[in-house]
């Protein structure tokens, strides 16, 4: 039993114990070009989660994993096979439900862990911050904490270099031998300022894509995967342990 995953946790332990930190990671189920399982923000969420939680468990920290969340807003990819969409709407509703009960229990922080780039849980925490004013609560997108070009030589944001890397780490043999999958070519917008990432619309998936994919994913190796691998739980741990010591009412120096 790992005593920092609630799913392996038993009533016998956690009757007298109370967490300090709840994390929560959250995924999405859709394709991942040809060469990637549908699942793949979901493995990654949950490996980042229970690794960085680990690393936080050994240094002190009073941390629970809780289960990962599988399904993310897919609003773009409508037309794209079995890719499930939860509205944003959704999202809110499922987190007020659970933050109620971390709130009721005692347990007043916790941390979103986000593996998909349409989540995006700002405005639903600033929304659900007034109704629970006595609870902490945070989002971190795990993919953005490290500088991707470091690791990686190709650009991307879906089944791309630093994903495939990643899964081929972690579930080798749910990867496809990379001369299958798609080059990732992206089309950009016709408009000016969506380029220049000033201005913003949802991409249709469809039409931006030809295989689903988003950065080439052909330099990908195992190796590449698990340093950035470590190096990411290591900073991922870095904020639950840092969430876990911070103090309501002096959150700011």
């Amino acid at each position: 039993m790992k005593p920092y995953l609630l799913a392996e946790s038993n009533w016998k332990t956690l009757k007298n114990h109370r967490f300090e930190l709840a994390v929560l990671p959250w995924g999405a189920t859709e394709a991942h070009n040809y060469h990637m399982p549908y699942g793949t923000d979901v493995y990654e969420a949950d490996a980042v989660a229970s690794e960085s939680g680990r690393k936080a468990w050994e240094k002190g920290a009073n941390v629970t994993i809780m289960p990962t969340i599988p399904f993310g807003v897919n609003t773009g990819q409508s037309d794209i096979y079995l890719d499930i969409n939860l509205n944003p709407s959704t999202q809110l509703m499922i987190l007020k439900d659970i933050i109620t009960v971390l709130n009721r229990q005692g347990t007043k922080k916790l941390l979103i862990l986000n593996s998909h780039g349409g989540n995006d849980f700002k405005t639903m925490l600033r929304e659900l911050g007034l109704k629970f004013p006595e609870m902490m609560l945070f989002t971190c997108n795990w993919f953005q904490a490290l500088d991707k070009t470091k690791y990686f030589e190709e650009a991307g944001d879906h089944a791309d270099e630093m994903e495939t890397s990643i899964i081929m780490h972690l579930h080798p043999e749910l990867v496809l031998p990379l001369e299958q999958a798609g080059d990732g070519a992206e089309k950009k917008s016709t408009i000016k300022g969506v380029q220049e990432k000033w201005a913003w619309a949802e991409r249709k998936w469809s039409e931006v894509s030809e295989d689903t994919g988003i950065g080439n994913p052909k330099k990908s190796s195992p190796e590449k995967g698990r340093k950035y691998f470590e190096d990411v739980t290591d900073k991922v741990a870095e904020l639950m342990i840092d969430i876990c010591e911070a103090k309501a009412g002096k959150m700011y120096k």
